[in-house]
Formats: structure tokens, C-alpha cells, sequence
């Protein structure tokens, strides 16, 4: 009687739990790692889209890696993310799904000093190579479009060095990891930020009582 109580009272607590959007991302990706975590946060915080849509993107097949390429997509396109994922779960390439919605590969370019190896000298070459007048008439390959979607979305989201992402990218690293090393780095120079000004301020509080 007791463990079939249990059961049923945990029941309510999932279906309760799935009416947010935490709870809906939670729920979709705990077999995950923290890490794992924190990257669907941070796409669903840039891109600003509800939980829910990422889990039903992943659910759907989509490879973490490429999550960003479809909100970028839809959030360019002004269109809905459904609408950017069944076009690519059709077969088509980011590029045709893009050009579907009538942006073109200049929408992907972020301007990088610096020369670099592969994969970023590959992705950046197929532009500096070419006038601006032709960047609409580039044909980037799908591993083009996802590592420079990832680096500006990584970058911009953290306000955050893009050289420092091109050199984890070129050390093969994923984006989920790369998303992650990230995060805890910036995290760890905002609190040591944050103890400076703390040690600062009783410092000169110090100095003030001294005075008197």
C-alpha cells in the first residue's frame, strides 16, 4: 500500500515538474553531464527560446553541437525553430536550409584577426578569399556553418575572446566542452573580481575607522 502511494505521488511531482521550462530541460537531459547542462542553458539564454524547444530538438536528433545553427537560423530567418528543424531532418544541408529562408553566407561570417588552422582556416578562408560582393555566393559545408555558428554564439554569449575558442576548436574539443571551460573561467574571474572589490571596500572601511 505504502510503496504504491509512493508511486503515485512521485507521478504528480514529474507531471507537475514538466509544466516549466527548467523543469522541461532538467527532465529532458538528466542522463546528461552538468556540462551538457549548462550549454542547453546558455543556447536557450542567447537565442532566448524556451527550454522546452531544445529538448524537442534534441529528442528529434539534432546533435548538440548543432543546436545553435538551428536557433541562429530561425532567429536570423524570423521564422519558427520547428520550421528551420523540419527542413534539415528532410536531408537538407544547413546551407540549403538557410538559402530556403533567403539568408545567404555572409549571415554566418564573424571577423576573426589572425590566421589559423584547421577547421577556422578552412571556414574563414572561403571569405577572405572572395570580395564582399561575393560572399552570397559562397556554399559553406555544414562543418563551416557549425564551427563558426558556435564561435560567435560561444564568444558574443560570454563576452568572451574568440581567439581563446579557435585554439580549444583546433585541440579537437567539442563545443559542449568548449561552452563549458568557458563558463567555469568566466565564472571564475567574476569572483575573484567580486573578492577584490569586497577586500577593496573593507580595506578603505578599515582606513575610514583608523581616521576617527
Amino acid at each position: 500500500m505504502k510503496k504504491s502511494l509512493m508511486i503515485a505521488l512521485f507521478g504528480l511531482f514529474v507531471v507537475g515538474a514538466a509544466s516549466t521550462g527548467h523543469a522541461d530541460v532538467n527532465a529532458g537531459i538528466s542522463i546528461g553531464s552538468d556540462g551538457v547542462k549548462s550549454f542547453y542553458v546558455a543556447v536557450g539564454e542567447e537565442y532566448q527560446v524556451p527550454q522546452k524547444e531544445i529538448v524537442v530538438a534534441r529528442e528529434r536528433k539534432i546533435p548538440d553541437d548543432e543546436l545553435p545553427v538551428l536557433f541562429f537560423i530561425a532567429n536570423r530567418a524570423d521564422v519558427q525553430p520547428e520550421a528551420v528543424l523540419d527542413l534539415r531532418l528532410s536531408g537538407l544541408s544547413w546551407m540549403e536550409v538557410s538559402l530556403h529562408f533567403g539568408l545567404h553566407a555572409n549571415v554566418f561570417y564573424i571577423d576573426v584577426p589572425g590566421t589559423y588552422g584547421p577547421p577556422y582556416g578552412k571556414a574563414l578562408g572561403h571569405f577572405k578569399n572572395r570580395s564582399r560582393r561575393q560572399w552570397r555566393e559562397i556554399r559553406l559545408g555544414d562543418p563551416d556553418i557549425i564551427n563558426l555558428v558556435n564561435l560567435r554564439f560561444i564568444s558574443e554569449h560570454y563576452n568572451w575572446s574568440a581567439d581563446d575558442v579557435i585554439k580549444m576548436r583546433e585541440k579537437g574539443k567539442s563545443f559542449v566542452a568548449i561552452n563549458d571551460g568557458v563558463k567555469k573561467a568566466r565564472d571564475d574571474q567574476s569572483k575573484k573580481t567580486e573578492m577584490a572589490q569586497e577586500d577593496k571596500s573593507k580595506a578603505k572601511s578599515q582606513g575610514k575607522g583608523k581616521k576617527k
